[in-house]
């Protein structure tokens, strides 16, 4: 039996509850959009939000990651 009545149509999200802005980038570390794509993300149509979250995954490779932070540069600088 299913339950119509709980039924939600919840906007499709690419966010993970990460949300910083890579300060260079311009785009969250987190689902990689921009902030203008985040502020107008429940007013686009569905298609855009698609047509994003298709995109995403190119601008992961964009963003340099973080290599074992401060104790990692002082092990480098002393090796």
């Amino acid at each position: 039996m299913k339950d119509d009545i709980w039924a939600r149509n919840e906007i499709e999200s690419p966010c993970v509850k990460i949300c910083v802005i890579h300060r260079e980038a311009g785009i969250c570390v987190g689902c990689y959009r921009s902030l203008s794509e985040i502020g107008s993300w429940s007013t686009i149509t569905s298609d855009e939000r698609r047509r994003i979250m298709a995109d995403l995954s190119s601008r992961a490779t964009s963003l340099v990651k973080r290599r074992g932070g401060r104790a990692a540069r002082l092990d480098r600088r002393e090796g």
